[in-house]
């Protein structure tokens, strides 16, 4: 692999305190990537943004909550003030919610789920978009998730978003093309992430080892942000791992 394929990007993942959106954040940071990171834990946003400035790269970190509109615009306004631009986009942030039959679903709770996993990377997405179409250069990254691929019982509100950001990588993928954008989305499986074993209540990977480590999206996400993957668009890809149900 190319050593630090990203460098001279700059990049901004949302959801970054922990998990997924942590492991890309110093995925990308390792590649060479100065990265804004966004989340609602300010304190752990801070020491991660310290680490990814030990890797030698500029970080910013943005506390905001994903499902407040002014706080999404205001945290891609710090990145652009402080960068000049985003390069490469990932929405990662979002809410898993445990099984809860429809008929026992609060609508409180599916209409937070809806607006921090879905409308939340649409309003971030459109913040940004204005500076990657006059640089003619962007890449955008929707997590979605396998939840996204099939629905299950008590995973409606989840299943939905998740679906949905694979549609909404489509579309979006189809509009901006002409300007130099990609626009995909990953599908994870069962990855060993603080989120997945509270709400499952799993000991991660220690009880099945069939689950991915954070690190392996993380690896997916380089490739996506980086020119060699200037092949694809509007692609949603599988990263099911072992946990893939091909296996059974």
């Amino acid at each position: 692999m190319p050593p630090r394929q990203l460098k001279g990007r700059t990049a901004l993942v949302t959801g970054a305190s922990q998990g997924i959106g942590r492991a890309i954040a110093l995925a990308f940071a390792r590649n060479g990537a100065n990265v804004v990171v966004t989340a609602r834990n300010e304190a752990k946003l801070r020491a991660l943004a310290a680490e990814i400035e030990a890797m030698g790269v500029h970080a910013l970190a943005v506390a905001a909550d994903l499902g407040v509109e002014s706080e999404i615009d205001a945290a891609a306004a710090a990145a652009i003030a402080r960068f000049g631009g985003i390069d490469v986009l990932v929405n990662n942030a979002g809410i898993i919610h445990p099984r809860i039959p429809v008929v026992e679903f609060d609508p409180q709770l599916f209409r937070e789920v809806l607006n921090v996993n879905m409308i939340g990377a649409f309003l971030m997405a459109k913040a940004l978009l204005p500076g990657m179409i006059e640089r003619g250069y962007g890449k955008i990254i929707n997590i979605s998730s396998i939840g996204g691929r099939k629905g299950a019982a008590g995973r409606s509100a989840y299943r939905v978003t998740k679906a949905g950001l694979i549609s909404f990588t489509e579309s979006l993928a189809a509009e901006v093309k002409r300007y130099g954008i990609d626009v995909n989305a990953i599908c994870p499986g069962a990855v060993d992430t603080e989120g997945y074993r509270a709400v499952f209540n799993t000991p991660g990977q220690a009880g099945n080892p069939k689950i991915e480590p954070p690190e392996s999206i993380a690896e997916l996400a380089v490739f996506l942000a980086s020119d060699r993957s200037k092949a694809i668009t509007g692609t949603a890809i599988d990263a099911f791992g072992a946990t893939n149900p091909l296996f059974g």
